[in-house]
């Protein structure tokens, strides 16, 4: 049973945003106490749903002691029964605390590990998977910076996702990715193992990290071009030093100046993933044991192509549609370790 006082003042602190934002006597910053009205909207409705049940179980019981009404309560009770606990279910889920980075942009980081030419390979199907994922999804993708090898592999590849939730969606997928294939390197038709490091990475804004300037060392090189007249001859390359932590950020694209803005994005986001983590360590002694803990030497999950079978091991999931998950229909998926991270919260909370 959820606490009705807990209920109540929940509801209370919304009709204060919604009476405040109406006849314009709300304090303090306008966007912040809009975001909050935002946030607790669909949580006052799944409150009045729930209370709306109880109310009607209530009316329906006093009818019982009415000859004239005892007939329709009777039929009336079993349906609230039935819907209480199913109401009660998404209420719960409604108070979970909400991450606050869900929202916001992502960084996404991939490398091949181990499997040399293969790996590489495999790093440029996992973008391409999350490209088109992206795409179905209605969200932009922006490549900002990208290495890759003569077969067409991907040595390293950041891109910045834009669009709605998109940390929320993918927030679960950092880990190590293991495939099982025959490689197109391979005349023997052998199956290999090889893995790719993947890593999301909220985006964070100046007002989330704040860099000071004496943290940071810049230093700007030529970047290696692809030969002949597009030899890069300026030092146009810019890498980025936090000599704090020692996190080190390239960037090569044409421009200076945008290099410099790319690396600077790069550096808040892995800073800001560090905190977070960091706040993570000291709110959960067990948070290796949980789905998206962020954990980069994690295995989480197997593509096996003989098969065509996608497994990912924190859950036990397994599907039997490989070309269609690699083609980026990952929505089950997610919505599972969604799921499961769900419920993983509420055991924390019930605890």
């Amino acid at each position: 049973m959820i606490p009705a006082e807990r209920l109540e003042q929940i509801n209370q602190r919304f009709q204060f945003l919604e009476a405040s934002m109406s006849d314009g006597t709300a304090g303090g910053d306008i966007a912040t106490l809009a975001k909050e009205y935002s946030d607790l909207k669909p949580v006052v409705e799944q409150i009045n749903a729930y209370r709306q049940i109880l109310s009607d179980m209530e009316e329906a019981e006093e009818m019982l002691a009415d000859p004239d009404m005892a007939e329709l309560a009777r039929e009336e009770l079993p349906r609230l029964k039935a819907e209480l606990p199913e109401a009660e279910a998404a209420l719960q889920l409604a108070l979970l605390p909400k991450d606050a980075a869900d929202a916001k942009p992502a960084m996404l980081e991939i490398r091949p590990g181990t499997g040399g030419d293969e790996a590489a390979l495999f790093a440029g199907d996992l973008l391409r998977m999350y490209q088109r994922y992206a795409d179905a999804r209605g969200w932009k993708v922006e490549i900002i910076e990208e290495q890759t090898t003569e077969l067409g592999g991907i040595k390293e590849v950041v891109a910045h996702i834009k669009g709605e939730n998109v940390f929320a969606r993918l927030k679960y997928e950092s880990g190590v990715h293991r495939v099982q294939r025959v490689p197109t390197t391979e005349s023997g038709g052998r199956v290999h193992t090889s893995a790719a490091t993947v890593a999301v990475l909220p985006e964070a804004e100046d007002v989330d990290i704040k860099i000071e300037a004496n943290d940071i060392r810049i230093d700007t090189y030529r970047s290696s071009g692809a030969g002949g007249q597009h030899v890069n001859t300026t030092d146009s390359a810019v890498r980025i030093t936090h000599l704090p932590t020692g996190l080190i950020v390239t960037s090569s694209e044409k421009s200076q100046h945008r290099n410099r803005e790319i690396a600077m994005q790069v550096l808040r986001a892995r800073l800001y993933d560090l905190e977070r983590n960091r706040i993570d360590d000291e709110r959960s002694s067990d948070r290796a044991a949980q789905v998206g803990s962020g954990d980069r030497s994690e295995r989480i999950r197997t593509y096996n192509f003989p098969q065509g079978r996608m497994t990912d091991h924190r859950i036990n999931l397994t599907l039997y549609k490989l070309d269609a998950v690699m083609g980026g229909d990952l929505d089950e998926m997610v919505d599972a370790l969604t799921a499961d991270g769900q419920a993983r919260l509420m055991a924390e909370m019930g605890q």
